[in-house]
């Protein structure tokens, strides 16, 4: 028995594959069927010529997601998912499935999150769900090679890490007790005793939105490393993602071709030198007030506007030609490429709608913005629109920062904290920067920011007994997986996403 993946070792070969149905087309005296085993898609083609007539009805029968046992001869196809597929001699029936809910028309966004455990068997899915698998690998991969010690954090945590307004409370025997929102803090902790180590596991935040870019229970990669600055941490930063990105893209070309993903800018990515900015530069990129490479902002983005309400136009107008020769009489096979043709173009105009309905608000937001404040996600699209590849930008001002942020000492109102915003509207996907060293600053901030001492008493404690300089910082892998897919939203990125209003399946 051998899997999809592996067909391309069999070919002119006879096997036997055991999967699931996940399409099926006939003809007279054909059938042709999409299997999926979980390492891929073939294509089965039962021909009534060379197969038994108990056979061939066995074939026609075949409803989706019904489990078989087929048996057939590997045979090249460069124009079939794979380039392989499979000329069936037999098909045995493994487990029936009937009245599947999930069709292969279009469905509601609500209706299909609640079968999500119907929905990740979907061609989709299962391609975001190879990608995210292949970005863990890598992440690992990366920190193993360059002498990071995987120690993680406790989910059960006492104390609060970026404010007790997302703290998921819990009862730990009798006592209070959150949810980690982080495991950061721990990480400085084993830093101090291992030098470089990274925290991978689930992190929680209390956050009543339904955006995109949010959910409620997610996955963190926290590196720290002890004897860094923040200008080191960048550095980490970079090569991380460039390494990931370079494996993702080596191994995934079937899988960014289902995701329609274009992956152009991935070399890009891996070849060019992040831009750092400054916080103060990134408001006057943000603002219009200052170009990049002679381009700006406010400009680019009344250009993009025009464009897409071109676009809108002249998509409208394919629309209606269409339904024309359609309306003039044609065969059912060009009828149904017309049709499939016009609702992909009704699909892309109301994408570009909401475009152009962002697009003024986005503008007039960066004209609006305030030096002091926290970049929001249509700030991170304007600044993010000027480049290629990811932006750093550094040395926020101090007060919209955590409380573990080092203060810069030739600028006491900036901390050296770091942000990464990823390209085409994904915003931050990294927050980190250099950690306080300063024992009594630290006291100060505690007490600014309300949070019980005696909670963080175990902390200072990495400030009286030997400090160093040490920095780090945090990588959403659900938000890197959704900018590397290009997904919509942030609830396809994980296999059963809890979120505001989402508790099941």
């Amino acid at each position: 028995m051998i899997q999809i993946k592996d067909l391309k070792n069999f070919e002119n070969k006879t096997v036997e594959l055991q999967a699931w149905v996940t399409n099926k087309r006939g003809g007279k005296g054909i059938e042709f069927i999409i299997l999926r085993d979980g390492s891929g898609f073939a294509q089965c083609i039962v021909n009534e010529e060379d197969t038994s007539e108990e056979v061939f009805q066995i074939a026609k029968s075949l409803s989706q997601e019904t489990s078989v046992k087929v048996t057939g001869k590997v045979i090249k196809d460069e124009r079939q998912l794979g380039g392989f597929e499979l000329h069936v001699t037999n098909v045995e029936v493994i487990g029936k499935s009937v009245d599947y809910p999930i069709t292969n028309k279009e469905h509601g966004i609500e209706f299909l999150a609640d079968k999500r455990h119907l929905w990740l068997r979907s061609k989709r899915q299962w391609a975001i769900m190879q990608i995210r698998n292949t970005i863990i690998f890598s992440i690992h991969k990366y920190f193993q090679q360059e002498g990071f010690v995987q120690a993680d954090a406790p989910v059960f945590t006492g104390n609060a890490v970026e404010g007790t307004t997302t703290l998921f409370s819990t009862e730990f025997y009798k006592e209070e007790a959150y949810l980690t929102q982080s495991g950061q803090l721990y990480g400085e902790a084993m830093a101090m005793a291992l030098g470089k180590i990274y925290t991978f596991g689930p992190t929680f935040r209390a956050e009543k939105s339904k955006t995109r870019r949010h959910l409620s229970e997610f996955w963190m990669i926290e590196p720290e490393m002890a004897f860094h600055n923040n200008d080191m941490n960048m550095d980490v930063i970079e090569g991380f993602i460039k390494f990931i990105i370079k494996e993702v893209h080596a191994k995934h070309k079937t899988e960014f071709e289902i995701l329609e993903r274009d992956t152009s800018l991935f070399d890009t990515i891996v070849e060019d030198t992040f831009p750092r900015l400054t916080y103060d530069k990134a408001v006057k990129i943000l603002k219009g007030e200052e170009d990049v490479d002679g381009k700006n902002t406010i400009d680019t983005f009344e250009n993009d506007l025009k464009e897409v309400k071109a676009n809108i136009e002249e998509f409208i107008k394919e629309i209606a030609e269409k339904e024309a020769v359609i309306a003039g009489g044609v065969k059912k096979g060009k009828r149904n490429f017309l049709q499939n043709k016009i609702d992909t173009l009704k699909n892309d105009i109301k994408e570009l709608e909401v475009k152009a309905k962002n697009i003024p608000e986005w503008i007039q937001s960066a004209k609006d913005f305030k030096y002091g404040n926290d970049f929001g996600g249509s700030d991170e699209t304007v600044i993010t629109r000027m480049f290629d590849v990811p932006v750093m930008v550094y040395n926020w001002p101090h007060e919209i920062k955590a409380f573990y942020m080092k203060r810069d000492a030739d600028s006491p109102m900036l901390a050296k904290g770091v942000d990464v915003l990823a390209p085409e509207g994904y915003g931050e996907i990294v927050g980190g920067g250099e950690r306080e060293t300063n024992l009594d600053l630290l006291i100060e901030k505690i007490n600014e920011h309300e949070l019980p001492m005696s909670a963080f008493e175990w902390y200072l404690d990495l400030r009286r007994f030997g400090s160093v300089p040490h920095a780090g910082f945090g990588l959403g892998l659900e938000r890197i997986v959704a900018w590397v897919c290009k997904l919509p939203h942030i609830r396809e990125t994980i296999p059963f996403p809890r979120m505001y209003g989402r508790l099941f399946p």
